[in-house]
């Protein structure tokens, strides 16, 4: 239940949120006769759903001593059997189609759960580990390469059939002048030397919110990053190592990787040049499945690293694609009213499960967030 800041939601308050999910958009809608396990927690785990109704407040969720953790256990083990048994009778599309994005609402969970923890246990003094699947250090990467893209028309967004978020859609058109991309994704090596030529010193790399960011926070490297005895160290997953400079630097704010674009003299691609690239190189990479928990080097030549690894920052605000509708009901505030003061990043990490990526996925986050596996892909 521990929570370590408020971006972070404690482990047991996101198994009792993604059972919510099935029991207030599922099981009140479709089920007959439906009876509530507990009417305190439609107020207790909702995320921000304002059609809902109240909610406890995001920062307080450490709080929640009570219900304790063998009777979410037990709430979800009711939801689950009451939504196979309603499944087993037959139900309509439309909660067929609930039931479907509750499904990859717990995927985005379960990523969540593993971020969330990270940063809970990089709070203890004890620094402990998740998991002991560490990556190996002392791998090369290889030398950075430019791809070369030619300009004119491309489509981008959903093309409709299977899943996918409403804020994928619709499909349309976009015009692109001709642009390059990084072969991968920019490594701790790299990263290592913006920080030796005084990256967080030089005010003239930096946004004037990002400068201002840099000063309140006292930025000086990447999140979970510690200099010891003139070393990098990095907190992950599998507990304190040393830097791999040949992994992809991550935990970085959009602010810290627009500054090392400006530093490298290149920019961070838009997501439109990095959704019509993508089109190029298959779904594969390191997600969630290898049990690495942890970017690893990348291998081999060409595009490389666009799926898994690091969610790569775009300069993209996240904004509606032309025509866009949300969903109608509380379910359409699952993305839409987010659409301001955010910025798009694409690919999923290694914390992603891999059936949850598609190319035209767009996640969204403040411009300071640095929790989550986010890295930086260069563009010219």
């Amino acid at each position: 239940m521990v929570q370590s800041m408020p971006d972070v939601s404690p482990t047991k308050w996101h198994l009792a949120h993604t059972t919510w999910f099935f029991e207030t958009f599922v099981l009140e809608r479709f089920a007959p006769g439906y009876t509530s396990f507990d009417p305190s927690y439609r107020y207790l785990f909702n995320s921000y759903y304002n059609a809902v109704g109240e909610r406890h407040p995001r920062p307080e969720r450490g709080l929640l001593s009570r219900p304790p953790l063998d009777e979410v256990l037990a709430y979800r083990a009711r939801i689950t059997s009451d939504v196979e048994e309603l499944l087993a009778s037959g139900t309509p599309a439309d909660a067929d189609d609930l039931v479907e994005l509750g499904i990859h609402h717990e995927q985005q969970h379960q990523e969540l759960i593993l971020t969330d923890v990270k940063h809970v246990f990089s709070r203890s003094p004890l620094r402990p580990a998740y998991a002991p699947h560490a990556a190996a250090v002392g791998a090369e990467s290889p030398s950075l390469s430019w791809i070369a893209f030619p300009g004119g028309l491309r489509t981008i967004g959903h093309p409709g059939q299977g899943f996918h978020y409403d804020n994928e859609a619709p499909r349309h058109r976009v015009f692109l002048q001709a642009f390059e991309l990084a072969s991968r994704a920019v490594t701790c090596g790299e990263y290592l030397g913006f920080v030796a030529d005084g990256g967080y010193a030089r005010s003239e790399l930096w946004l004037s919110d990002g400068w201002d960011a840099v000063q309140r926070n006292r930025w000086n490297a990447p999140l979970y990053w510690e200099c010891r005895d003139g070393e990098w160290w990095a907190h992950t997953l599998s507990g304190m190592r040393p830097v791999d400079r040949a992994e992809p630097v991550c935990h970085v704010s959009y602010y810290e990787a627009d500054a090392f674009a400006r530093w490298s003299g290149a920019r961070l691609p838009f997501e439109a040049e990095w959704e019509a690239a993508s089109a190029s190189v298959s779904l594969d990479g390191n997600f969630v499945e290898s049990g690495a928990f942890h970017p690893r080097p990348a291998r081999g030549s060409g595009l490389q690293q666009m799926f898994g690894d690091v969610w790569e920052w775009t300069a993209s605000a996240y904004s509606p694609y032309p025509g866009f509708r949300p969903e109608g009901g509380a379910v359409g505030e699952y993305n839409g009213k987010f659409m301001v003061n955010q910025l798009v990043l694409r690919g999923g990490s290694c914390a992603t499960p891999a059936s949850h990526i598609r190319r035209t996925y767009r996640n969204f986050f403040p411009a300071e967030a640095r929790w989550q596996f986010s890295g930086i892909r260069l563009a010219r």
